[in-house]
């Protein structure tokens, strides 16, 4: 087969986005192991990248899909899209997509909406247009539907949902939106209910762990917790505004660790989970080192407070978290990396699409939302449920393996309903719902 991945790429330091690509292309090599695969991220030029895949390397394309005023770019949306429409052979990734058996796009698991704006919300939709320009199979992999808040760009996104050979929701939830969405146009054998890919990525043991943290992993004398602290709520020009937050973000997040270490006897890693270069405003690392600055001459926490540092990559990251004890994410892909480990998790969430991933688990409890409590009122759910954490592992362990099991499971089915000889089948016998 020959395939086309938009909306996840790896090297953009979201490690979220870079989980869902690892995810992606793990499961495309072991059903279709001889794919020929263009993986488009917002690079520059034509690239080849290589992947291990079961103990076998797997290389696939890398181009640029990018949404800007240099018009004149070949990695252009809008000149692919005045190019495919002009029936012409360039750019390449024109090439690239009409030449594909399907077009798969994840629209970074949570950004198809009009929420983040005009040139957001043109950089998502483009490439689904695009695949229904040239007529190829668009298949919607696993994400969030919505919210649209203007009416003409909803319109717009139901009929890209139409027009989708398959398309797939992450959670109930999203489901839910995605069937009123569509209205009488729902389609059971085409709209289906998955898991967020993230929950089949496999972890890989890094091997710059901090000492310090291996100090404490080994030995195992005391709990040892992870903390995800959010660059993007971090950032000091007043989140909770632009977010609709009760809580004081920094402020939360240094009660809840405060209270861990002034209450219990418990280790604290700090772990980003959007590694851009220091001082950029998302950067995670540069919120957690803010966050461990604070405590800098605390006794208590001298030996009971890290960063995880130098690590880069969303396998290794996933390693680190499936170690814990506990964790408290910021960051929805922090938290499934703990949930799909069997960690037991908190999720501080500040939009809505955490709590469908988390009931997919039966852990919808263990959400918290900032926007609806005080700083107070949101460490004090927090700490319920760090208290509640055994009760929460044991309903995890009933729940993971069948979300796992779908994880790997979704993607087998959609593409055996891209094979040429089902194209024109909406429904194949034995499929996963």
């Amino acid at each position: 087969m020959k395939l086309c991945l938009f909306g996840a790429a790896t090297g953009t330091g979201n490690l979220g986005v870079s989980a869902l690509c690892q995810s992606a292309l793990t499961a495309l090599f072991r059903e279709q192991p001889e794919a020929s695969v263009t993986v488009f991220d917002y690079g520059r030029s034509r690239r080849r990248a290589r992947m291990q895949v079961d103990g076998e390397s797997r290389q696939y394309q890398v181009l640029g899909a990018v949404y800007s005023r240099r018009y004149y770019l070949p990695e252009n949306l809008r000149l692919m899209q005045v190019a495919g429409r002009l029936g012409l052979p360039f750019p390449v990734g024109v090439r690239a997509i009409r030449a594909a058996d399907a077009v798969l796009d994840v629209s970074g698991g949570d950004s198809f909406t009009d929420l983040y704006g005009d040139e957001r919300f043109a950089a998502i939709t483009l490439p689904k247009q695009l695949a229904l320009d040239l007529g190829r199979p668009l298949v919607l992999l696993p994400q969030t539907y919505g919210p649209f808040r203007d009416p003409a760009r909803r319109q717009y996104a139901a009929e890209l949902v139409r027009g989708a050979h398959v398309a797939w929701a992450r959670d109930q939830r999203s489901f839910e939106l995605m069937k009123e969405l569509l209205g009488d146009d729902f389609d059971p054998d085409r709209h289906r209910c998955g898991v967020d890919m993230a929950f089949a990525l496999e972890p890989s043991r890094p091997e710059n762990v901090p000492e310090r943290i291996v100090r404490w992993l080994t030995d195992r004398k005391q709990p040892v917790v992870g903390v995800n602290v959010s660059g993007l709520l971090a950032n000091p020009e007043k989140p909770g505004k632009r977010y609709g937050l009760r809580a004081d973000y920094r402020e939360t997040v240094f009660q809840l660790v405060d209270r861990l270490l002034r209450e219990t006897d418990t280790r604290v890693v700090l772990v980003p989970h959007v590694v851009t270069p220091p001082g950029h405003y998302e950067s995670d690392h540069s919120a957690c080192q803010a966050l461990a600055d604070r405590f800098q001459k605390r006794a208590d926490a001298a030996d009971r407070l890290a960063v995880l540092t130098g690590i880069g990559e969303a396998d290794q990251v996933k390693w680190v978290i499936g170690q814990l004890d506990w964790f408290c994410g910021t960051r929805m892909h922090s938290t499934i990396a703990a949930l799909s480990s069997g960690v037991p998790a908190a999720a501080l969430s500040y939009s809505d699409k955490t709590l469908g991933v988390f009931e997919s688990c039966n852990l919808g409890s263990a959400v918290v939302d900032p926007r609806l409590h005080d700083t107070a009122e949101t460490v004090d759910r927090l700490w319920q449920v760090w208290l509640q954490r055994e009760q929460e592992q044991t309903r995890l362990r009933g729940s993971l393996p069948g979300v796992v099991t779908q994880a790997r499971d979704q993607m087998r089915w959609t593409l055996q309903s891209c094979l040429p000889e089902q194209l024109g089948h909406r429904m194949m016998a034995g499929g996963t719902a």
